[in-house]
């Protein structure tokens, strides 16, 4: 049994949500899901998005914020998103240049903690969501341990994503329990194959199209509970880890289902769990 609130990334309906974002939200309530995370605001201001969220019944938990806005302006940022009634900013991903076995990376370790700084003097709390490439070794250790070793947790969250940890050859259940009372949101997310040349085409950092990103592929993201994942053990660990929020994400639909069909079908699994 799930014992923790479940929210949607909104990335994962990212067109219904372009298209309709009053009807999708109430849409997503109706499947069962408690919260949503934003990624963008889909034509709206952040307050605005907000209000449609919370009209719809929905709480709006936190949102993918691209590491250039925070770059330029953490606080109005922060102050942005809190207008919106939302305690969570999370850094989505890393550009090339600044992620672990580059020379960029000791500048991001320097920049995140200031962010952290900045969005928690706004009242809010920073997390950074994990790919796979943190799981190269930096010194003799994985770049996501370096960069959660350098930033204190006072400033710097985990939002871990338990794909792209079993991606990048490590344990979800472990690192759960690694970051215990560090891990407010965990991004739960099944799959289906290896890692492979096309899964960043898979999630829109390149320029491939959706329709050639779908085709088989030896990594297809799936539905929470239709991949290779041990949710009911995931969940038991994010849940003693002191986790508030479960986060479903489906980067790509799958198995020839439309987004909103594959964001039902995680909500129902994991409410079947017993």
């Amino acid at each position: 049994m799930v014992h923790l609130p479940i929210a949607l990334q909104l990335f994962s309906v990212r067109d219904d949500m372009t298209a309709d974002p009053a009807g999708t939200l109430k849409k997503i309530r109706e499947f069962g899901y408690d919260g949503v995370e934003f990624a963008g605001l889909y034509g709206c201001t952040a307050a605005e998005l907000g209000r449609l969220t919370r009209d719809a019944g929905l709480e709006p938990v936190s949102a993918h914020v691209g590491l250039e806005e925070l770059l330029a302006g953490p606080e109005a940022a922060a102050d942005m998103y809190a207008e919106a009634g939302l305690k969570h900013i999370v850094i989505p991903y890393l550009p090339d240049e600044y992620r672990p076995g580059t020379p960029g990376f000791a500048a991001f370790l320097k920049d995140a903690r200031a962010i952290g700084e900045a969005v928690t003097s706004r009242g809010l709390t920073l997390s950074y969501h994990n790919h796979d490439f943190e799981f190269v070794k930096v010194g003799g250790e994985y770049g996501l341990d370096v960069l959660y070793g350098t930033v204190p947790a006072e400033y710097l969250k985990a939002e871990l994503d338990v794909c792209w940890v079993k991606v990048g050859g490590a344990d979800p259940v472990e690192y759960l329990n690694k970051y215990a009372g560090r891990a407010p949101l965990v991004h739960l997310k099944d799959f289906v194959g290896q890692k492979s040349e096309n899964m960043y085409q898979l999630i829109g950092k390149d320029e491939t199209s959706q329709a050639e990103a779908a085709k088989p592929a030896a990594f297809e993201f799936r539905p929470v509970g239709y991949g290779v994942q041990d949710f009911p053990a995931i969940i038991a660990a994010g849940e003693a880890a002191g986790a508030t929020w479960f986060i479903v994400e489906q980067d790509m639909p799958s198995m020839g289902k439309t987004p909103l069909e594959c964001a039902k079908m995680s909500v129902e699994y994991l409410r079947s769990l017993k």
